[in-house]
């Protein structure tokens, strides 16, 4: 957490010795994953995730889904990126955070008039929360994120919780 807050901060030399000293001592983050079941499979996605079998589709989707809406002035906010590298790759970044790989499955597999679900292991970035507002709003699918803290039930551009 506490390099967490250094990289928001902006202090890098602080937050590179935070991250140096966790590997030192051998200590692990916490990886943001996502899961999302179909055809009686649990399907997991990590942040600028190679690994699923359809990736390429995915992908495809994600940059599909992310032009679509762009129209609708969705703008991705990379302040949600804790790295120290320009903002052309923060924005490339935040465009494979988990929660949009997830997105981008179901939409693939997933009939319309099912919602979406999906679980995270941490808390939604408030990049995501907004995309999937957004994703809601254009693809006419409901969308339910279980984060550690809530529920977030996404439809017509709005989410339940009301935050971001």
């Amino acid at each position: 957490m506490l390099s967490s807050i250094y990289a928001k901060a902006g202090r890098w030399k602080d937050f590179s010795k935070v991250r140096a000293l966790m590997k030192e001592k051998g200590l692990i983050r916490t990886a943001d994953c996502n899961y999302i079941e179909h055809g009686h499979m649990i399907h997991r996605f990590l942040l600028n995730d190679q690994a699923h079998l359809e990736s390429e589709s995915i992908y495809a989707k994600v940059d599909e889904v992310i032009k679509k809406i762009q129209k609708a002035r969705y703008v991705p906010n990379s302040e949600f990126v804790l790295h120290d590298v320009e903002e052309e790759v923060k924005e490339s970044l935040v465009s494979k955070h988990s929660e949009k790989l997830a997105i981008a499955f179901g939409l693939l597999v997933c009939n319309d008039s099912k919602p979406l679900t999906i679980a995270k292991n941490l808390r939604i970035c408030g990049d995501c929360h907004n995309m999937a507002k957004f994703v809601s709003f254009v693809e006419k699918h409901k969308i339910i994120i279980r984060d550690t803290r809530r529920f977030h039930h996404f439809a017509d551009g709005l989410c339940s919780c009301g935050d971001y």
